[in-house]
């Protein structure tokens, strides 16, 4: 009987060895798959859809919630197609075999404009026991072609000029003038033209002499020379910036050069208002008289003048359009097209100034008393285009005495304080007169007790003085904060960030800069939007060498410029931001970055 259990004992030690030495056997020779053995993936365009084929060797699988599908052109979408139903194992949603999904085409197309990289991401494991790491398939595909409208549409809102400089790299030269034509249009609807109307006026008007009416030809011969004159500006100082690197508005918004242009307008105001009249000299005048018709002779050159310096007028207005010409004249050297495309943006800017010289030669009033209001019209016009462009280098409490005296002052010449009988209407006028005054008269309060915004000019009777005090000390320290800032000072800041970062480069002299610190900035939603990001504000106001190498560093000309950071500290060229954003574009934009 004891035999008998030894035998068995030492039979059933051999087996165990026997099955225990073929089981390691079996795993030295165990080979797993390669990926690419493990999982064929096919994507194709069939119809209106996108079809992903996933299929799957023997003994494998992946797991549901690893698949996605994304799409990358001109922005990145995370799609969210129907999956097919998964099976069970081990408490895991899982597929085998062959997976096929189906994406709607116009899910992507509704959101992406242009050539598209369609992705499928996934992670599997082999029942042997082996995790694959996740894998991510991409295939290229053509999208929709684009028509030369929606493409100046799309760009239209372009608030980036790298975006803007592919473009123009990529499309034919006709495009892309054609394109900066439209552009030009475009910002001809907006307020960016407004100034140049009353002074385009004032100057017809000035220049009807003793006519009962202007010619139509001699009214549209001075709108064109003013455009023209416009135009040329841009052209040449686009050009010089673009080929040298300058930084446009940093040449333009000289101290020096606004102060004389401001100078310009108040003289050209007075002269309107009747203290005395403007013109060139006699022997001047009958030389230009004898060189071109003398209808047309007059005041030729003070147009283009005058045109000249509405290009700085309108210089914040045309951000993202011009930087994106001086981009693409400073990274290709095509100095032809790029001129080019400044000048019909231009031309195309002025449409709306040489249907005015149309009409004034055909609509204009006869002479009389009516003519001295519109010139004192004229002329109030010309001194707020002075104090804007003085706004630039003035500090905001003088800036904001100087509106408060334009305010009262304009009702004063509009009769505030005037009572006539039998005026009628006229009572209603002198409402907006009275409007002016009390407006004026609350800039003149505010700008006494310390204000600073024309929008809150009774700031500083709102709050508790203790709290105002505190407050301007936060802003005087934070302005503090936003000067001396060098590439190596900023990048460092960038890498000590555990958050995306956004860095905005403003300057006092830019009015888009102010408008973002007024209107964009502080909204509820975009200070909501902000909380998960680190934000950097560099002033550029010096324009130093570090200014000046940040700018470089980044490919920015001129300001405001957003430029943008993910959380692992990757500069984002493609998210940048050039000129006003208002505040819901800027709330979308700062979502879209992760």
């Amino acid at each position: 009987m004891v035999n008998m259990v030894k035998k068995l004992l030492l039979l059933s030690v051999f087996f165990s060895s026997l099955m225990f030495g073929g089981f390691q056997s079996a795993l030295k020779k165990q080979k797993f798959l390669s990926p690419d053995e493990a999982f064929k993936v096919e994507v194709v365009q069939e119809g209106e859809q996108i079809v992903s084929t996933l299929t799957m060797a023997d003994k494998i699988h992946i797991y549901e919630a690893s698949m996605k599908f994304m799409v990358k052109g001109d922005k990145e979408v995370i799609l969210k197609p129907v999956l097919p139903k998964a099976e069970e194992l081990d408490g895991e949603m899982i597929y085998k075999g062959v997976v096929k999904v189906a994406v709607p085409l116009e899910q992507i197309t509704s959101q992406i404009s242009g050539d598209y990289t369609f992705s499928v991401e996934f992670q599997g494991c082999s029942d042997a026991g082996l995790c694959y790491s996740p894998i991510v398939k991409s295939y290229p595909f053509k999208g929709k072609e684009l028509g030369v409208w929606e493409k100046i549409a799309k760009l239209s809102k372009e608030g980036n000029a790298a975006k803007i400089v592919d473009v123009l790299i990529n499309e034919s030269s006709v495009f892309v003038l054609f394109l900066f034509f439209i552009f030009g249009l475009l910002l001809s609807l907006t307020p960016c033209i407004f100034p140049m109307i009353p002074i385009l006026s004032s100057i017809i008007v000035s220049q009807q002499g003793g006519e009962e009416k202007p010619s139509m030809a001699k009214a549209f011969f001075t709108s064109f020379i003013y455009v023209l004159a416009m135009a040329m500006t841009y052209t040449i100082v686009g050009l010089v910036a673009g080929l040298v690197g300058a930084d446009l508005q940093a040449a333009m918004q000289n101290p020096w050069v606004l102060t004389t242009f401001a100078g310009v307008f108040v003289a050209l105001a007075l002269s309107l208002f009747g203290y005395y009249e403007i013109g060139l000299p006699a022997s001047l005048q009958s030389k230009l008289s004898k060189a071109s018709d003398d209808a047309q002779g007059k005041g030729i050159i003070g147009t283009a003048i005058m045109g000249a310096l509405s290009a700085l007028i309108v210089g914040p207005c045309t951000a993202a359009p011009i930087s994106g010409a001086v981009l693409f004249i400073s990274h290709t050297g095509d100095a032809l097209l790029g001129g080019a495309a400044l000048f019909v943006m231009s031309m195309g800017m002025g449409m709306p100034l040489l249907l005015v010289g149309l009409g004034a030669g055909k609509f204009m009033p006869r002479p009389g008393g009516w003519m001295t209001k519109v010139s004192q019209s004229f002329g109030v016009m010309m001194l707020a285009l002075a104090i804007f462009m003085l706004s630039r280098i003035l500090p905001d409490g003088m800036t904001m005495m100087l509106w408060s005296l334009l305010f009262m002052g304009t009702a004063i010449y509009m009769g505030v304080f005037e009572n006539r009988e039998g005026e009628g209407a006229m009572k209603l006028f002198r409402v907006l007169a009275l409007l002016f005054l009390l407006y004026g008269a609350s800039l003149f309060i505010g700008a006494l007790s310390g204000a600073n915004s024309m929008f809150r000019p009774f700031e500083k009777f709102t709050s508790a003085t203790v709290t105002s005090v505190a407050s301007s000390a936060v802003v005087e320290e934070d302005k503090a904060s936003h000067l001396g800032y060098s590439v190596a000072r900023l990048q460092a800041e960038i890498a000590a960030s555990q958050k995306p970062v956004v860095v905005d480069f403003g300057k006092d002299s830019c009015t888009a800069c102010k408008e973002l610190e007024e209107i964009t900035f502080p909204d509820p939603k975009v200070q909501e939007a902000m909380k998960r990001f680190t934000f950097i504000q560099i002033d550029l106001t010096a324009n130093t060498d570090d200014d000046k190498a940040l700018l470089k560093e980044y490919g920015l000309f001129g300001t405001p410029n957003i430029i943008f950071f993910d959380k692992d500290n990757n500069y984002l060229p493609e998210k940048s931001l050039t000129g006003f954003v208002p505040p819901e574009q800027f709330t979308a934009h700062l979502n879209e970055i992760e």
